[in-house]
């Protein structure tokens, strides 16, 4: 599905390109697996911005996403590939031999009328679930829990895959896209293959509108505002903030770390994510 670049018929579709969707076989989405989808444009429950450049966006409908696959021995075909508004990934319908019918995150190489299946007992084939201490050593992965019956969490974005590097005792360590080496439960549950639609990197958005179509509100350099409003705004003309990046609200923009100190999870984190990565 590789990114096709727009005529410059207008100044908006000039250097701008979306995809195809040469994968997708269904437009309209399972009627039973879709629900309501609410928008708090960044507010909370007193009005006040809590999550900042969020607001407006296209209407749209959410999708159910089977992230734990845990219906274990029952095969399922996958009936279509579909277009997902909420994610970057396409999604794949399945229909399940008892009847019953599920989305689950489309990985690549998963045609309509492929076999999967899920359980300790699967094959390693892309788009079935398995535990991870079912899986070989090498395998890559994407969908992967964090604590096991809780769904997936990692590695579920267009084009990204985590690799299963080694296994110690009931742990297993993990090579993320961040190159973060991470041990997780071997009970966690993983699914093979590497997640569908890679192209949507390649995307050009063009204009402002179409990120403004996504649900997000411009960004604005704290250096143009007054100084009521970010500690870098005033001055007399272009100047320099005089101070080292803040936030909005004071905290460090470069040099120090946000991750929070103490995370339960940090005894777990065999190596940090690359240098010159966001933390």
């Amino acid at each position: 599905m590789p990114a096709k670049p727009y005529k410059p018929i207008t100044a908006g579709r000039r250097n701008s390109s979306a995809l195809t969707r040469d994968s997708v076989t269904r437009e309209k989405p399972q009627k039973q697996l879709v629900g309501k989808l609410t928008k708090s444009g960044g507010r909370n429950n007193l009005g006040r911005i809590t999550s900042r450049h969020q607001g407006g966006g296209a209407k749209r409908r959410f999708r159910k996403i089977d992230f734990k696959r845990r219906k274990d021995g029952v095969p399922a075909s996958v009936a279509a590939v579909e277009y997902d508004p909420n994610r970057s990934a396409n999604i794949a319908l399945l229909h399940y031999h008892d009847g019953e019918k599920r989305y689950i995150l489309a990985p690549r190489n998963l045609s309509v009328g492929s076999i999967v299946v899920s359980g300790p007992e699967a094959e390693v084939d892309v788009g079935n679930a398995l535990p991870l201490n079912r899986i070989p050593v090498g395998t890559v992965v994407h969908n992967v829990e964090l604590e096991p019956g809780r769904g997936a969490q990692m590695a579920r974005s267009a084009g990204t895959n985590a690799q299963l590097v080694a296994r110690e005792g009931r742990l297993v360590t993990m090579r993320l896209p961040s190159g973060e080496r991470r041990r997780v439960s071997g009970e966690c549950r993983a699914t093979v293959g590497v997640v569908g639609n890679q192209s949507h990197q390649n995307i050009r958005w063009g204009k402002a509108g179409r990120k403004r179509h996504l649900g997000r509100r411009p960004v604005v350099r704290g250096t143009v505002m007054n100084p009521v409003d970010h500690p870098h705004g005033g001055g007399e003309g272009k100047s320099t903030p005089g101070r080292a990046p803040v936030s909005f609200t004071g905290k460090p923009a470069q040099g120090s770390p946000t991750r929070k100190k103490h995370k339960r999870s940090d005894a777990m984190i065999v190596r940090r994510r690359k240098k010159g990565r966001r933390r």
